[in-house]
Formats: structure tokens, sequence, C-alpha cells
């Protein structure tokens, strides 16, 4: 049987979807709970209008997306959330937060599935969470979670390799090489000078 989803239901579908169900399950499940409507010709193209109507709003076309991206990639969100004293948050930053954030700060409207968390953020720090915008159009906001009251600590340094002390010259010329050859007749500098 098939139906119009009213509302997103787990393991079924999103708002708005048309799916095949059961027709027991349609009937004694999703209809009685208003989570679905049958689908009847009206229905669908009333959906179809709305549908359009929507499309409307978003980002439709390349360039509007590509324009959406520029603004995104200026953004910087922030999170003031309740920590603890290791840096970790009560409760986690989730995607519908962060279009929730979008919205208020940009008034740019990004659909939550959009945004590529792998996992709720749960931990104070500086983030760049991943949004397609668009088909091939994708952009990394920069994201602050930062405790109540407080700042971030700043960014940390990066620290110099394994061996190599900060006032040595190849310090600052990038990464050491981890290997060498047998044939190197330099001396390994983590080695004690007798």
């Amino acid at each position: 049987m098939q139906v119009i989803l009213l509302q997103d239901v787990e393991k079924v579908g999103l708002r708005g979807d048309v799916v095949d169900v059961a027709r027991g399950y349609a009937r004694n499940f999703l209809l009685p709970r208003r989570l679905a409507a049958q689908a009847t010709p009206g229905r669908l193209a009333d959906l179809e209008r709305r549908e359009t109507l929507r499309a409307r709003h978003e980002a439709t076309s390349v360039d509007q997306a590509r324009e959406v991206a520029g603004l995104l990639e200026r953004t910087v969100l922030r999170f003031e959330v309740k920590a603890g004293p290791t840096g970790s948050l009560f409760g986690s930053v989730t995607p519908t937060d962060i279009v929730d954030e979008l919205w208020r700060t940009r008034k740019i409207r990004i659909d939550r599935r959009r945004i590529e968390l792998s996992e709720p953020i749960k931990r104070i720090g500086r983030y760049e969470v991943p949004i397609d915008v668009f088909t091939d159009v994708r952009v990394a906001v920069q994201t602050h979670v930062v405790p109540e009251g407080g700042e971030l600590p700043p960014e940390p340094e990066p620290e110099p390799e394994v061996g190599l002390e900060a006032g040595s010259p190849g310090a600052e010329d990038g990464p050491a090489e981890e290997t060498r050859p047998s044939g190197d007749s330099q001396p390994d500098e983590t080695a004690p000078v007798e």
C-alpha cells in the first residue's frame, strides 16, 4: 500500500516521502497515529505542488548553491554549552542544532540531512562541519563549541617532531624524515652525547 509520510518514521522514511508499506502496517499503525496518509492522486498532486514551492526556497541551482557555500565558508558558528571540567559536554551538538544556528545567524535554511556528522559533537573544541549544499557543492563550516561563560583556549602551536628541539635548525623546515638510510653518517639526535 502506498502512503505519504506526514512525519519522519524510523526505518520507513522521512516526512513527505511516498513509500510502499504492508497494508496492515499502514492501517493499524501509520494511519491511526496520523504518521501517514493514503497516497491518492489528489494528495500526490498536492505533495508535488508543495515540493515545487519548497524547492524555490532551497538552493536549486549550482550558482545559488555556490553563493550559499561562499556565505557558509565565512560563517563561524559558536555554541555555548554546559560542560564538565574535562571538556565533555552535558548533552551534544547535533545537526539539528547546527541547522537552527545557521538559520538564526545567517538566515540560511539547510536540511539537517545534508550535514555530515558521523556522530554528535560531545567535547569542547573547534570543528569543521562538512555540509553538502548541493550536488558537487560541499563546504566546511567552522564550529566552535565553548563552555558557558568561557572561551576556547588558543589553538596550540604544532609541536615539533620527536627528536627535534625547538631551537634546532631543522625544527621550522617541516616534518622530519621518519626513516634514515642505513648509510647516513649523522648522529641520532635523541642519543645521548658522550
